[in-house]
């Protein structure tokens, strides 16, 4: 959704120009090892930059993907609604605070700039208590060991209310691919930057980031045509707001969306925009796993 300008908070001109600099030497460098598959960003880390199929007519045309195993890094949902003071940030900026290795956006929000669209709460905290009509909705902070760390539930297959019993965090947001591995969006003129997470068939969690506009049943397509071995996937934000940021070690990351085509208005994917809740990753230690590990 569209933030009034008067919220928006700009990053750095600076970094983000090195960012926009970074991401146009990779799009010209055919011998990148980047662009040809995973890099190994630290045990259970992975980070794959993929050449769209498609040329887009805005930015470099590259799918960015961090791949994370659950076993080795936690999840934590963080929203502005559970501060007691404090605004939206942008996603660099809530990892820096919270100090993440990496965070991407949570889901779309409503006008008040803090509550997510659809349901979305964690253990103590409630940001949105109305279970929505889409079909998607990713939890962690698991109950017990006996289920996955990390689950994508699509209620076409699985009893949510079943399955919420077994999370601690629920965020529920729009389906992109199915429990059968279908692409659910139908063809569409509209084209955006996109940020989606995902899982594979190894239950490893993928945090999507495509910069260049497309539209959201190509990009599925796209989606299902690499090497990602993606089984289920969800849309996080769209537009200018989508954000991932990765920081770990020697490597920094930070991209960011654009508009809908429209060459008079591309400069605005220089700046980070503040957004109210994202999905951020650590490195797991052994207090993540008291009360459900055996």
């Amino acid at each position: 959704m569209k933030i009034p300008i008067k919220t928006i908070v700009p990053c750095l001109l600076f970094a983000c120009i090195t960012t926009a600099v970074i991401a146009q030497q990779e799009s010209q460098n055919p011998n990148s090892n980047k662009i040809k598959g995973w890099q190994k960003l630290a045990e259970g880390l992975e980070f794959g930059v993929f050449r769209s199929p498609r040329i887009s007519d805005i930015g470099d045309s590259l799918i960015r993907v961090l791949r994370i195993d659950p076993q080795y890094f936690t999840f934590k949902l963080l929203t502005v609604s559970a501060l007691k003071d404090g605004g939206s940030l942008t996603v660099k900026d809530w990892c820096r605070r919270n100090r993440l290795t990496a965070a991407i956006n949570a889901s779309m929000y409503q006008e008040d700039l803090k509550t997510s669209v659809s349901l979305m709460r964690t253990k103590t905290h409630v940001n949105n208590p109305r279970l929505s009509k889409d079909m998607t909705i990713l939890a962690f902070d698991r109950q017990s060991s006996e289920v996955p760390r990390v689950k994508i539930i699509d209620r076409q297959c699985d009893d949510f209310e079943v399955w919420k019993k077994k999370y601690g965090t629920l965020i529920q947001s729009i389906r992109m691919i199915s429990c059968i591995g279908a692409n659910v969006w139908s063809p569409q003129s509209k084209k955006w930057s996109t940020a989606a997470i995902g899982i594979d068939i190894q239950d490893k969690i993928l945090f999507i980031h495509v910069g260049s506009p497309y539209s959201m049943h190509d990009l599925i397509d796209f989606l299902k045509a690499l090497p990602l071995n993606i089984s289920r996937a969800m849309y996080a934000e769209g537009g200018p707001q989508a954000q991932l940021y990765i920081n770990i070690g020697d490597h920094e990351h930070e991209f960011v969306g654009s508009h809908e085509i429209n060459l008079n208005q591309s400069t605005n994917a220089l700046f980070s925009w503040p957004v109210p809740n994202v999905v951020g990753i650590r490195p797991r230690t052994e207090s993540d796993n008291k009360g459900i590990e055996k």
